[in-house]
């Protein structure tokens, strides 16, 4: 186990988020999170990574209590995040923002952008374009991509950061549905072959039961059903929530 959540809990006035949410995440495992819009998918996500503090429970990772720190405490722990909105650089090239990304991870990130182009950092960051096929945007503005290879591209700088558990927030929202395999099939690849624990929140259905190892069905901030894609999109409870079905 990797990952542990115990009692968590998150209120937003009358609002629950999250409620008693205990939940272990092996190592190198893929799990989808599902559930309506405001069930408090996200809210695991940023209680996680520091984003936002619980009310109470606990927070564990490698067995060590993480409750409570910043998120930059979380990341340099091992704990990566992307977000459903790209946070990128858009002014700076695809290869420019690899390389702000590696510079980060070292530490070195602080005064001119001169001093953090190295050799070693320019070749890693091609290899990281090459794993996730950004190679012929390497030399692009950020802001210019289409929008499956800027999903790429924010999960490529969380995965610089050499991550043990990634965090990913509908990496294939707002992609058209002729590239989201296209997103998928690139990013679950690369993320089980360097054994990363791989969290996602995803609205599509189809792609959830395709990549997903386990998934997990939010409902009012509690979890409704947990297990195997076919059998958690076929639960009725989850059919009621996601579908409105009686």
């Amino acid at each position: 186990m990797v990952l542990e959540t115990i009692g968590l809990t998150k209120f937003f006035g009358m609002v629950r988020a999250a409620e008693d949410l205990s939940l272990t995440f092996q190592e190198g495992e893929l799990v989808g999170i599902v559930g309506p819009n405001g069930s408090g998918k996200t809210t695991l996500l940023n209680v996680i990574t520091g984003y936002v503090k619980p009310d109470r429970g606990r927070i564990r990772y490698q067995g060590k209590d993480i409750t409570g720190l910043s998120p930059r405490a979380v990341a340099d722990l091992g704990i990566a995040r992307s977000f459903q909105m790209p946070q990128l650089y858009l002014s700076l090239t695809v290869l420019e923002n690899l390389v702000l990304a590696l510079a980060i991870r070292a530490g070195r990130a602080r005064g001119f952008w001169a001093p953090l182009v190295r050799a070693d950092r320019l070749d890693e960051a091609r290899r990281v374009l090459e794993q996730f096929d950004l190679e012929e945007h390497a030399t692009h503005e950020a802001g210019q991509l289409p929008e499956g290879a800027r999903k790429l591209l924010d999960v490529a700088l969380s995965f610089a950061r050499r991550p043990r558990i990634l965090l990913m927030d509908e990496p294939t929202s707002g992609v058209s549905a002729r590239d989201k395999s296209k997103v998928m099939d690139t990013l679950v690849p690369v993320l089980k072959g360097t054994g990363v624990t791989t969290i996602f929140v995803e609205h599509d259905m189809e792609v959830v039961q395709r990549y997903a190892e386990r998934v997990l069905a939010f409902d009012e901030g509690k979890v409704v059903a947990a297990g195997s894609p076919d059998a958690v999109l076929a639960d009725p409870a989850v059919r009621r929530a996601l579908l409105g079905q009686p």
